[in-house]
């Protein structure tokens, strides 16, 4: 339990003096810390997103686009509530209100809040699941109305809907589980977790489908029934860490705690600015539902792959910095929570900056090497790279957003981030209703881009009035010398994907040696360009690595 700083005792007669720390010293070991930790969950984000990358071009192979048209509308109902009521709860308040009750009640006070909101999110997940189970009717309308069209298309969503649903319980338990991990330094198992439900999905068409045909379900049922596997794995993986660290506590449903006050109260603003969010996701399948087939596929191939840089860095970042902001803020060390920020934003740009333009100018052989094949055509990889490219340009928005709304977080401000989610939702709206007539499903894919924009804006304009002056010229300092590195990168990777021929006609060897060659070859260039700049997150990250190795 913390202790109340003391007066500075003298040093007796003769001692040698004593090193102090300095705050740069301190500010040097909590950047590495973080550096260490994100590093940690960004390769548990990459070993997911390589396996989800998999995941999707087996899923593309082996369905048709009218098949996967269902499912994706199905599989996002759930897995928006689970963003909203799972992850984004874990984010935003029970990971803050742990670090405070660990920080200032001792562990064992920690343990009781633990057993105590995971009674009540146990409560809450199993309500939701329940209800949306025999609710699927109204989400499938809510999400895809045009299908009311296809009565047979509409009825085969509904039952993939109803067989999804439950995966809101078992991944928001997920999500409880790493951000307790998270919140008392582990992040080894919780990164690795969602890898599980890929592996799951990989192996539908062998395990899954026969299953499903053989309940009397449509082939892409499989694909369901695999998600619910996937998160059964995710939870039961992490009990033995848990367990490790005394907090796999039986759950015990006790709203008078008054750290699951705070939690809830946290929560709901949270849940309603998390919510106006998904309502961009919502309007997404509700829009594209009314355009012709495939539309739904192609825009959730292009997300995926956008997610890539997204979470296997930028959300690392912010997951590793969340702790260390609760903490700091928890100890009224404020400059210091300053400090965290900046750098969490500059080490997330470092890499989504070159990571939009990567994937802008790379967009089509992306698509053609990984989905060129099986019942995925010509023309489905040409709308599939139209909605990559929009919505990679916006990664380096979305980094910046994910550390700046954790900072908010950290200082139990959970309204703001509201607001500034009706801006996205918003500016979302008038540009996909704008361009859907005339640019079908790339209008939706570039309204996500202007949506993202405009909440990051927002979330930093309003900021500096929560904390102070936030002294942001390094973080802009760092993003200019790392987008002119990424423009020499994008000139370099456009000349070699030229050497490539991207259709199903060409030689599928001679793409896979191209695009192997261009994605490294890009990455070395671009590195050397950031030290040829003066980029100084190269030396932190090298300081961050030769600390890492000299650690026992």
């Amino acid at each position: 339990m913390s202790q109340a700083p003391s007066a500075p005792v003298p040093d007796p007669p003769g001692a040698p003096a004593a090193k102090a720390a300095s705050p740069a010293t301190d500010h040097h070991d909590e950047h590495s810390t973080i550096a260490r930790r994100a590093g940690i969950v960004a390769m548990g984000t990459l070993a997911s997103r390589v396996l989800g990358a998999v995941r999707d071009a087996a899923i593309a192979g082996f369905f048709s686009v009218a098949d996967t048209d269902a499912f994706f509308v199905a599989w996002t109902i759930p897995n928006t509530l689970r963003r909203v009521l799972g992850e984004g709860a874990v984010t935003a308040a029970i990971v803050p209100v742990f670090a405070e009750v660990n920080e200032t009640e001792g562990r064992v006070r920690a343990q009781r809040y633990v057993a105590a909101i995971s009674g009540v999110m146990l409560l809450l997940l199993s309500a939701v699941s329940a209800l949306g189970i025999f609710t699927s009717s109204l989400w499938t309308t809510l999400y895809a109305a045009g299908y009311r069209g296809d009565a047979s298309k509409f009825s085969v969503t509904v039952t993939l809907t109803q067989l999804c649903f439950p995966y809101i319980l078992l991944v928001g338990f997920a999500a409880l589980g790493m951000g307790i991990l998270n919140s008392v330094g582990r992040f080894g198992v919780a990164s690795f977790a969602p890898a599980l439900l890929n592996v799951a999905v990989i192996l539908t068409p062998w395990l899954f489908t026969p299953l499903a045909i053989g309940m009397g379900l449509p082939a892409v049922a499989g694909l369901a029934i695999a998600t619910l596997v996937g998160g059964v794995l995710q939870v039961v993986v992490q009990f033995p860490e848990l367990r490790r660290e005394g907090m796999l506590q039986r759950p015990v449903i006790d709203f008078s705690d008054p750290a699951v006050k705070k939690t809830l109260r946290l929560m709901l603003p949270l849940v309603l600015g998390s919510g106006i969010y998904q309502l961009n996701i919502m309007l997404s399948r509700l829009f594209a539902s009314y355009l012709p087939t495939g539309s739904q596929s192609f825009l959730y191939y292009g997300q995926r792959l956008v997610e890539i840089p997204q979470s296997m860095f930028a959300l690392a970042v912010a997951s590793a910095t969340l702790p260390s902001l609760a903490k700091q803020k928890s100890q009224g060390n404020h400059e210091a929570a300053k400090a965290t920020l900046r750098y969490s934003l500059r080490l997330s740009l470092f890499v989504a900056i070159p990571s939009s333009v990567a994937l802008v100018v790379l967009a089509k052989p992306t698509i053609a090497v990984l989905f060129g094949r099986g019942a995925f055509s010509d023309y489905n990889v040409q709308q599939t790279a139209h909605s990559l490219a929009w919505m990679a340009a916006s990664t380096w928005a979305v980094a910046a957003l994910h550390p700046v709304t954790r900072m908010y977080y950290a200082y139990n401000d959970t309204r703001t981030p509201v607001w500034c989610s009706a801006l996205n939702l918003g500016a979302f709206c008038i540009v996909s209703l704008a361009g859907m007539s005339r640019f079908g499903h790339v209008a939706i894919a570039a309204a996500t881009s202007a949506g993202a924009l405009a909440q990051v804006v927002g979330l930093f304009l309003i900021l500096p009035r929560r904390v102070g002056d936030l002294r942001l010229r390094e973080v802009w300092s760092s993003a200019w010398r790392c987008l002119a590195a990424s423009a020499v990168m994008g000139f370099v990777i456009y000349d070699v994907a030229q050497l490539g021929t991207w259709s199903r006609a060409g030689s599928l060897l001679r793409n896979l040696i191209v695009y192997a060659g261009a994605v490294p070859f890009g990455a070395a260039v671009y590195v050397a360009a950031c030290m040829l700049f003066g980029s100084p997150e190269i030396d932190d990250l090298l300081r961050a690595r030769g600390r890492s190795m000299k650690r026992p």
